[in-house]
Formats: C-alpha cells, structure tokens, sequence
C-alpha cells in the first residue's frame, strides 16, 4: 500500500513491487482507476498523461470507440463521439486526453478543436520559442498546436524536412497577425537566427572525433535537418560566416573544425 498524500492509500500490486522496496521507501508511480473505479497504481510509464497530445496507434476498434496503445496494459478508449473520422486498427490517429467527468477514467478525444484555441493569448509576440506539435498539412502550410494552447500555422518550403505529424519541435513565432492568428516557423524569424546556428553549427563540430562532420553544400535539405536541425538555407549562410572568421575549413567530403 502506498501512501498518496492527505490520507489516500493507494494499493501498488506485487507484480510492480520491486526488490529491496521497504515500508517509508519512495518509488514514483502513475495512478489511474482500474475496473471497479477504485484508484490504483503501476509502474509503467504511459505515452501520454491527462491534459495532453499526443499521436497514438489504434489496437482495436469495438462496438463503444476505438481502443488506442499508451503504453499501459489497458488500452485507453477513443470513443465514436470523439472520433473525426472512422478508424481501423493499426492507424494512428493525434488526440487530447483528458478524465471522463462521468466515470472519472482517462478518455480520449480527436476534437482537438475542444482543446485548442484559434488565435493567440494576450501578451504574445514574434521571436517568442514555442513548442510545436505538428497536427497536419493544408493547402496553405502545416497545422500545429503551439505550446499546447493554440494552432499556428508552419509555412515550409517543399525542399525542407518537416517534422512528421504527431511529433514535438521547437519553433518560434514568426507573427501575430491582426485577427490573433499565428504563424510560426522551425527557425528564428530574419537573419538574426544565423549567429545561433553559426554557433550550434560550431559547438557539433567540436565535440566529435576529428572534428569533422560529412555534411557539406552538396548535402540533401534532409541530411542537414539531420544532423543540425536547421533548414539547409540557414546552414549555407551560417557555414559562410565561420569559414569568413577562419573557424572551419570546407573540403568536397565534408567540413573541418580548426582548433
């Protein structure tokens, strides 16, 4: 039995209980309720917790919703009412989790649009990092959910790698515009990102072996994305400036750090 705070105990089963756990030791657990409502803790980690986004695999679809994999031994319930579309097992599909006000289980939902504002908070302005969730593409650009609270919407370049949907990313706000919508890129916006990247660009390449890293203006956008997680535009223009200052040597293969 584990002792929750203001008087709550919360039963652990023996097949979570590690070796060498003793009365007054401390272990950290995820609590959820199991069938009979009664709260109960695990030691698996889950995909996702209460309050967030996340991109999960269908592992079954029944009769009440679609059942989706979070890493626990229970699959966590999508139901019909929250879907946007028909699902079939194996898909993935991004969702909001949030507790069920009825039953009090985690429950999920694909009505992302219950969950996330249209424009920007008060007080928010272009250069802010932001954490980007990439949600899907449009005609126009990439949706994202920006610091779990609103959409922005990610112009690219089709030349540039993207994040995949479901995935995490900095990014930055490139503007707020007059109606509250926001616009955000993977960069920092203008030619102020390139003293950063200069500087990233520099502190990777004297951190490995040789201080030689195969990547070079012949480099597919992708490569670059790769090992610099910039746009191969901002790589051109921040290897530039360190070969200007005498920092690096460029060769066919690939670029050279001088210590």
């Amino acid at each position: 039995m584990l002792d929750a705070g203001e008087g709550e105990r919360v039963l652990l089963p023996s097949r979570y209980v590690p070796k060498g756990l003793d009365i007054d030791g401390e272990i950290e657990v995820f609590i959820s309720m199991d069938s009979e409502d009664r709260p109960v803790a695990t030691t698996h980690s889950p995909l996702v917790m209460a309050g967030e986004f996340a991109l999960l695999k269908v592992s079954a679809v029944t009769r009440v919703g679609a059942f989706l994999d979070w890493g626990m031994p229970k699959d966590l319930l999508l139901p019909f009412a929250e879907q946007t579309r028909r699902l079939k097992e194996g898909e993935e599909e991004l969702v909001h989790v949030d507790v069920d006000g009825v039953s009090g289980r985690l429950v999920a939902s694909a009505k992302l649009g219950k969950f996330v504002m249209e424009t920007a908070p008060s007080g928010w302005q272009g250069g802010k990092v932001v954490s980007l969730l990439i949600a899907e593409k449009t005609d126009i650009g990439i949706k994202a959910i920006v610091d779990d609270c609103c959409w922005g919407l990610l112009r690219y370049n089709p030349a540039d790698t993207v994040p995949s949907r479901g995935n995490r990313c900095r990014g930055y706000i490139s503007r707020i515009r007059e109606d509250g919508l926001v616009d955000v890129s993977l960069e920092p916006p203008g030619y102020s990102r390139i003293p950063a990247v200069k500087e990233h660009i520099a502190r990777q390449l004297s951190l490995v072996e040789g201080g030689f890293l195969p990547v070079h203006d012949k480099s597919s956008p992708e490569q670059v994305r790769e090992a610099f997680g910039v746009s191969k535009k901002a790589f051109k223009q921040a290897v530039g400036a360190l070969y200007k200052e005498g920092r690096i040597r460029i060769s066919g293969d690939g670029i050279y750090w001088l210590k």
